[in-house]
């Protein structure tokens, strides 16, 4: 070693100099590592069994402080738009509602708080960009083999729908089904297969939508509930419904088709409602005024008829007078409406007995 190193400490420090940092000033008096152990002994021993009177109160107060810190540990809230599932060591115990609640605390029994009040949606057919990853142009990805299905009338249809759930039981959704939204969709898909493979094309397309609509809600509601999932579909809404792409555009033209036909047919029966009204009114016209011309010539005959037998009748009581009425009434008829003169038969000779019958009808009508 130098000379000029001997006689120092490894520190800097002359031997024995107690680190009061008055030697030789080669630099700062390091602590005394044997003090600062004997230090950490003496606090030690403060808190271990066997100490000091103060450390077995400490000790105590300690404890003490812990054991309520954990069973304080056991108060839990749960939101409005959740529920709690109480698991006791691992399994469920029950579920609570909304509000402060309390467990017994960590590792006896752990809390889950799903939310219950938010609508899922699953996708059924298709993909939007955000699910599927990629772009496609359009919004969304079409999924063939989950969106076509076949028809009641052997027809192949294009379908895409939505289906919207909420948990109505948190303890059934965590721990009766595995995969929730893998269930959801398996019953959605099963559900809508055998509604469409019930009925026929033409419905599916234009007014039957809202009525599978329903059917589908009801028959996957039936599974989840068999399946005690927990889950409470809300509503299925069908996004569209198209033939497949392969036909479309001579299923369109059959649509045109019909859609003609159907107009036609609906003018047909335009013209015929506006007709047949007219005709039956007219008919009922004719008869109306057929029923009332029989009426009054059966009338007419029955009054003529009547009249006869009551002339009849008076003939055979009295022949002469009867025969003189007759003519009376018969001449009254005839020269009713022509001039007339009469002139007495047995009036003499020279004497032409003359009454002008129309010169005074003239002047009685001045």
């Amino acid at each position: 070693m130098p000379d000029d190193f001997k006689g120092q400490s490894p520190w800097g420090a002359p031997p024995g100099g107690g680190g009061s940092g008055n030697g030789s000033g080669r630099g700062p008096t390091p602590p005394n590592i044997d003090e600062l152990i004997r230090d950490l002994q003496d606090k030690i021993k403060k808190f271990l069994p066997g100490g000091k009177t103060s450390g077995g109160k400490s000790i105590s107060l300690i404890l003490l402080v812990l054991v309520f810190v954990w069973l304080a540990s056991g108060l839990y809230r749960v939101l409005p738009d959740e529920q709690g599932v109480v698991l006791r060591f691992g399994k469920f115990v029950k579920t609570t509602q909304p509000g402060l609640n309390y467990h017994i605390p960590f590792p006896v029994e752990t809390v889950q708080t799903p939310k219950v009040t938010k609508v899922n949606r699953m996708d059924i057919g298709f993909r939007s960009e955000r699910d599927s990853g990629f772009s496609t142009g359009g919004g969304v990805a079409d999924v063939p083999q989950e969106s076509l299905m076949l028809t009641g009338d052997e027809n192949i249809v294009n379908i895409d729908f939505s289906v919207f759930w909420v948990i109505k039981d948190a303890g059934n959704f965590l721990f009766k089904i595995q995969d929730p939204e893998g269930t959801v969709k398996a019953a959605a898909e099963t559900a809508m297969r055998e509604v469409i493979a019930k009925s026929d094309i033409q419905p599916i397309l234009t007014e039957g939508r809202s009525k599978i609509e329903l059917e589908t809600q009801e028959i996957i509601q039936t599974i989840l509930d068999d399946y005690e999932s927990g889950i409470q579909i809300t509503q299925v809404q069908t996004q569209k419904a198209d033939p497949p792409d392969q036909v479309i555009d001579a299923f369109r033209d059959v649509q045109a088709a019909r859609a003609d036909m159907e107009r036609s047919k609906n003018e047909a029966e335009a013209y015929a409602n506006d007709v047949i009204p007219r005709a039956r009114g007219e008919a009922q016209k004719i008869l109306q005024a057929a029923e009332a011309y029989k009426k009054e010539v059966v009338a007419k005959a029955e009054g003529e008829a009547s009249r006869f037998i009551a002339i009849y009748n008076e003939y055979k009581n009295a022949k002469a007078v009867t025969q003189e009425r007759m003519y009376l009434e018969t001449m009254e008829k005839v020269l009713a409406d022509i001039d007339k003169v009469i002139i007495e038969k047995n009036a003499g000779s020279g004497v032409v007995p003359y009454l002008p019958l129309p010169e005074l009808k003239k002047k009685a009508t001045n």
